[in-house]
């Protein structure tokens, strides 16, 4: 593609020809955070698919069993060792982010011996933004007060709604009021940056129902929201029984009517379901969406890390289940001992033995689900292809507004700006990019028809 126009009215722009430059290129690695999982929840709402296991004792505000904050603590940092070790170049991480299952279950002095144990063996750059997900109805003052003492500086709240016959539907543990304390309690302890999540399109929501929940959120002055429809996803309760939501039509007019809300409320919309007021965007997840390096400990959670040498890049997730996660762990970290006093490893020794892997308030799991005397808690490994590389590239970068330039698909993929040139081609004759400059600084944005019909345009770039 030596030049054309992208969405009939921008400048035109240009990618150069193939040389006989070696196919990948890494000026410098991407900036590199952390993202640690913690997988518990008191119950596993109906709409969740994320890796959360839900703690016998489902009421409100119970649980039977504590999350084991120990035996986890130590095992996440076992795992950051394993993971710092395999990073090609060091960085210091630009944010960490704290994710769930519900992490407000863990205490102050949990979170505080984790984050201490990072900053043991990691590097946090000076303004490194530090997130932890909290739920209303799962944290008091001392937890927020030992949060910030620990260094937390960003809370999500999930909200999903402020109105208690809506959270009631959803299966959310929380009232209302308990948002409203949740926040107040936050700001007392010092921590004002905070993002609330509201879910719309829900079931038996109209547009006023709409309006007066993001309305209410919006007078809690968060300094991010995220505003994005309910979906119902495989494996999850609303899947297997659906309730009766919004038509496309309604579901269509309630996110209007919130982007205008949204938009007169001084914020900012820079993802898909991204808005925050300025210079409060979420560093975390513009990283992921800008193609960045991250790792990822716990329990389920996914990583992705470049090689400038080797010129890899590859994706690693962990055990799912939090036994087998717990197993694999502690003999890592028992091998690790052993190896640095001259004795062989010996699995018989380990707390989670693999043939009674068992979770708080579970019943054993089958033993296949468990780690089978595997002292490395990774589940899968990939190498990412040039094609994965383009594919992936696109399906974050184009849920920013802003879009990105060529010279950022090439420093953060390694590829020549070539391998966007079929993709760029079929999208722009759809009408779904727009586009600016040329040579390196060349800008792609996904047009408003990109914008609205996402999957369309990212298919674009699959093989």
């Amino acid at each position: 593609m030596h030049g054309h126009r992208m969405g009939g009215d921008a400048d035109r722009l240009s990618v150069r020809p193939l040389s006989a430059e070696p196919r990948r290129r890494f000026a410098s690695p991407p900036p590199l955070a952390l993202y640690i999982h913690m997988p518990w929840c008191v119950r596993k709402c109906p709409y969740c698919d994320f890796n959360s296991h839900a703690l016998r004792g489902g009421d409100r505000r119970v649980r039977a069993e504590p999350v084991p904050e120990q035996v986890y603590v130590d095992a996440l940092l076992v795992d950051l060792d394993a993971e710092l070790a395999r990073a090609a170049a060091r960085r210091p991480l630009v944010s960490v982010f704290i994710g769930g299952g519900t992490p407000s279950l863990f205490s102050g002095a949990a979170i505080a011996r984790l984050l201490d144990g990072v900053r043991a063996r990691a590097e946090l750059a000076d303004d490194a933004e530090i997130t932890l997900e909290a739920n209303p109805g799962t944290v008091d003052a001392g937890h927020f007060a030992g949060y910030a003492e620990a260094g937390v500086n960003r809370l999500s709240i999930g909200v999903q709604s402020l109105n208690d016959d809506a959270l009631t539907r959803l299966g959310r543990i929380h009232s209302a009021a308990d948002v409203r304390r949740t926040v107040m309690t936050a700001r007392a302890a010092g921590i004002e940056n905070l993002n609330l999540d509201l879910m719309f399109a829900l079931p038996a929501q109209d547009l006023p129902a709409a309006r007066a929940d993001l309305e209410q959120l919006i007078a809690l002055e968060p300094t991010h929201l995220s505003y994005y429809e309910l979906t119902l996803e495989p494996n999850t309760a609303f899947y297997q029984r659906p309730p009766e939501l919004p038509d496309p039509d309604l579901a269509d007019a309630i996110q209007q009517q919130g982007l205008a809300l949204l938009e007169a409320s001084g914020f900012e919309r820079y993802e898909v379901s991204a808005f925050a007021k300025p210079g409060r965007r979420c560093r975390h997840n513009l990283n992921y969406w800008r193609f960045g390096d991250y790792l990822g400990i716990g329990a389920g959670a996914h990583g992705k890390l470049t090689d400038p040498s080797s010129k890899m890049v590859e994706r690693r997730a962990k055990m799912r289940h939090p036994d087998a996660y717990l197993a694999a762990c502690e003999l890592a970290g028992s091998s690790a001992r052993d190896s640095s006093i001259g004795l062989a490893p010996d699995p018989s020794r380990s707390k989670h033995p693999v043939r009674a892997c068992r979770a708080p308030g579970r019943s054993p799991v089958p033993e296949e689900r468990c780690s089978l005397a595997s002292a490395d808690p990774t589940s899968s490994l990939r190498r990412l292809s040039d094609q994965d590389l383009t594919e992936e590239f696109a399906l974050n970068a184009f849920r920013l507004l802003d879009g990105f330039s060529l010279g950022e698909f090439e420093g953060a993929t390694g590829l020549r700006a070539d391998w966007l040139e079929p993709g760029l081609e079929a999208a722009a004759q759809l009408g779904l990019v727009i586009g600016s400059g040329i040579g390196d600084d060349a800008v792609i944005r996904p047009s408003a028809r990109g914008f609205a019909f996402l999957n369309e345009l990212i298919g674009c770039f699959s093989s």
